[in-house]
């Protein structure tokens, strides 16, 4: 019904606009409305940060943009390796996925992507919002920008997101016919084709697409199953169809996308030996010996959008986002990574998402900007798992059902007052109403897996968890920017902004296990919905920064410092419990009370050097550094003696607290061509990946070292490059699993199945690949 809803919505779109198309004068000729971004300048690179394009130089919030081009030369994959050169911001593919993503910006993110957890991060695909982190790991093709804005963002985008947002632009077509292949052959058997192509119909309507096939073996091996482990196996396509634009007063865009990864499960490593079996720690981190094979690891994910423009008036334009996207994925993880069913977590994730979202701008060309939206999205969440653990009790498994819906609506505004020249006021707000309903049914089983995965297991007792529930959350977050410009060239910026993410239920929690007053030691329906259940988190963020253009463009700065108080954290993360007498699994929800959090970020972008000695040689510098001080300074835990505070034993995780790159690029004419080498260090702190503190999981400082040397010919018809990824091959954990505690003897013992869970899941090797493309 809802999906049928979101089509009537996008066909009255399509007809309101297509009544204003056809009585538009057709204006082929002009210039597409957010071309290519130059590189050499912060300046004059155009972004959308607030919804309509405008220098990167005049844009009072920290942002980074990579052009499609700077990503192309660089020899990027995915949008993991952004993360490289943008300060203070974690992307990853999540413990024991390829494709589910990790995002974590200023100390902000979420690190579990089961239901009934918001990100912290918002994900944008031309505008839409991906309301879950499965299949979010996007790969790099026919990407006209990367946008990454750090600090809440609720005024100007349909989701509010409370950490920041990464935005992902496809190309617009061309009016010209268009074709470009794309290869890449490298190390590990890497093999990618990708095809893009473009015609017009008329001079007012385009279509094109582009398909991309994706392909690696692994970095490492099981040796139980036999599998490649890490490699990459993936069918991707786009296609789109565009009305209008390129100066006519009304765009309409329909695009539809596909994914499907067919890559093996990724396998943890053992970073002790097996506490009962004395099964060796392996010699190759890559490697993995866990013997869980069904389901087979399976990721499909697709959708299309209708993104509409009209522009009503010379300052008013109406835009209308509808969208629609589901996905499904079968996971095997083997969390004790040996072949035992030790802690074997078979999984299914649906999800299913239709917004829309409507947003009126108003420009006067002179003083005034602003921008009024609403935004609907309806969502559905649907989680199961098993965990076994046979080892502990004979075909014991833990069987759990999480449905998660969300329906939220919001209404927002940004508005910006230039008193002179020099001077201009930002003020915006916006009013959220989440509503999320949950059903968590946990059944116990003995002989077997439960039978959701084909096990043969029969249920053992009453559920230990069988609920439902709803919560309603409402809040109004502001946001202000006051911005002064002493030349064009020069933007001195101080915002406060406040972020929020709704509230909850634990998928994974059990209700047995709630406290109780009742004398029968049964909980009552309304403490197992509040030991369930967590409430909303918000952050305050302050923020003064600096961008600027000197010596005539050849050199961009920005500088950002940043204050966030950030109250009620959620924290969800797992551990071994007891429940009816047996040791097995259980969620941990906490909302840890208070985080404070400071830092600074500075970019820059230097031309060292422009037609050295009149040869037309170029060089330049591009640089990021970034800093973060997080910590607790409230995180209360339940134990035997009442609620304690024990935020000096915590950290934030997946937050570093530096980061910084540096990247040395020459170009120099070849002939008519122009070649082009860059090399780029990066580098991260020491990281934790849970907020207790983990010696053997934790990742301490490292750099990676990146090159590239590319050769582009006279009018971009064609390129051969050639990249190297990690070229130091440095072994390094991006996350892991841990359920072990110490005997209080110097060494570990399980607390969770047998043979005590201690496993990591490492980055990328050194990986070296040449890349050719062709356009007509």
């Amino acid at each position: 019904m809802r999906k049928a809803c979101f089509l009537a919505i996008g066909s009255s779109v399509l007809a309101m606009a297509g009544g204003l198309l056809g009585a538009a004068p057709a204006l082929a000729q002009d210039a597409p409305p957010a071309a290519e971004a130059p590189e050499e300048s912060g300046g004059d690179i155009i972004v959308t940060a607030r919804r309509r394009e405008e220098r990167l130089v005049d844009v009072p919030i920290a942002v980074t943009t990579f052009s499609g081009d700077q990503l192309a030369k660089s020899g990027a994959l995915d949008v993991t390796d952004l993360a490289q050169t943008t300060p203070n911001v974690t992307l990853e593919p999540s413990r024991g996925t390829n494709s589910t993503l990790s995002a974590f910006i200023r100390g902000i993110g979420q690190q579990d992507p089961v239901s009934g957890f918001e990100q912290g991060v918002g994900i944008y695909l031309d505008d839409v919002y991906l309301n879950r982190p499965q299949a979010a790991v996007l790969d790099i093709y026919d990407v006209q920008r990367i946008e990454v804005l750090r600090g809440p963002q609720g005024t100007l985008y349909g989701r509010n997101t409370i950490g920041g947002a990464v935005k992902y632009v496809t190309k617009p077509l061309a009016q010209d016919p268009y074709l470009k292949i794309r290869g890449t052959y490298g190390t590990y058997d890497q093999a990618d084709l990708v095809v893009t192509a473009s015609a017009p119909i008329s001079d007012l309507v385009r279509v094109g697409g582009s398909v991309a096939r994706l392909s690696r073996g692994g970095f490492g091996k099981n040796l139980t199953t036999g599998e490649e482990n890490y490699n990459k196996d993936i069918w991707a396509a786009r296609g789109t169809v565009e009305l209008g634009g390129y100066g006519a007063p009304v765009t309409i865009r329909i695009s539809g996308d596909y994914t499907h990864d067919k890559s093996a499960a990724r396998g943890g490593h053992r970073l002790i030996p097996g506490y009962t079996s004395g099964a060796p720690v392996l010699n190759d981190v890559y490697d993995t010996r866990g013997g869980l094979i069904d389901p087979k690891q399976d990721v499909e994910a697709y959708g299309f959008s209708i993104n509409a423009t009209a522009e009503l008036t010379d300052t008013v334009t109406l835009r209308s986002i509808s969208a629609w996207r589901k996905d499904h994925s079968a996971s095997p993880i083997d969390f004790d990574a040996l072949p035992a069913v030790d802690l074997d977590v078979p999984a299914y994730y649906r999800n299913e998402q239709a917004s829309q979202e409507f947003q009126l701008l108003y420009d006067d060309g002179g003083m005034f900007q602003g921008l009024l939206g609403a935004y609907y999205l309806t969502a559905k969440a649907d989680t199961q798992f098993d965990v076994r653990l046979f080892t502990t009790f004979d075909g014991f498994t833990a069987f759990t059902q999480a449905n998660v819906d969300t329906e939220t609506f919001a209404v927002f505004g940004d508005f910006t007052f230039d008193f002179t020249d020099q001077l201009s006021l930002a003020l915006g707000g916006r009013y959220t109403w989440d509503q999320r309903k949950a059903d968590i049914l946990r059944q116990n089983y003995l002989g077997g897996g439960s039978p959701v995965f084909g096990g043969l297991g029969v249920p053992f007792g009453a559920p230990s968890t069988d609920f439902s529930g709803k919560a309603t959350f409402k809040k109004f977050t502001p946001r202000a920017s006051l911005s002064f410009k002493p030349t064009p060239e020069h933007n001195i910026y101080a915002s406060f902004s406040q972020g929020f993410k709704g509230g909850g239920f634990d998928p994974r929690g059990v209700g047995v296990n709630a406290p109780t007053t009742n004398p029968s030691g049964v909980p009552s329906d309304a403490e197992i919905a509040s030991y369930l259940s967590f409430r909303p988190e918000s952050v305050d963020s302050y923020e003064i920064g600096y961008k600027g253009n000197l010596f005539g463009g050849a050199l961009y700065v920005a500088v950002a410092a940043f204050h966030m108080d950030y109250k009620d954290v959620q924290i969800p993360g797992s551990a071994g419990c007891t429940v009816n007498g047996i040791a097995t699994f259980c969620g941990v929800i906490t909302n840890a009370g208070k985080a404070r959090i400071d830092g600074f970020e500075v970019e820059t972008n230097a031309r060292l050097g422009e037609d050295l000695a009149s040869s037309g040689d170029k060089l330049s510098f591009i640089g990021s550094l970034g800093y973060v001080n997080a910590r607790f300074k409230e995180y209360i835990t339940n134990s035997a003696a009442g609620p304690i505070d024990v935020a000096d034993q915590r950290e934030v995780q997946n937050t570093p607290k530096w980061t910084g790159s540096a990247t040395l690029a020459y170009d120099t004419p070849v002939g008519e061509g122009d070649l082009s080498f860059s090399t780029t260090v990066s580098y991260r702190s020491k990281t934790y990946q849970f907020e207790v503190p983990n010696p053997y999981i934790d990742q301490k400082g490292y750099a990676l070292v990146d090159a590239s040397l590319v050769y582009t010919a006279p009018n971009k018809r064609w390129s051969l490059g050639i990249h190297g990824k990690n070229l130091f091959d440095k072994q390094y954990k991006t996350s892991g699993y841990s359920f072990v505690a110490d005997d209080g003897a110097g060494g570990l013992v399980p607390t969770l199945g047998t043979e005590g869970t201690l496993t990591a899941f490492y980055g990328n090797p050194r990986q070296v690949f040449a890349t050719a493309t062709l356009e007509f």
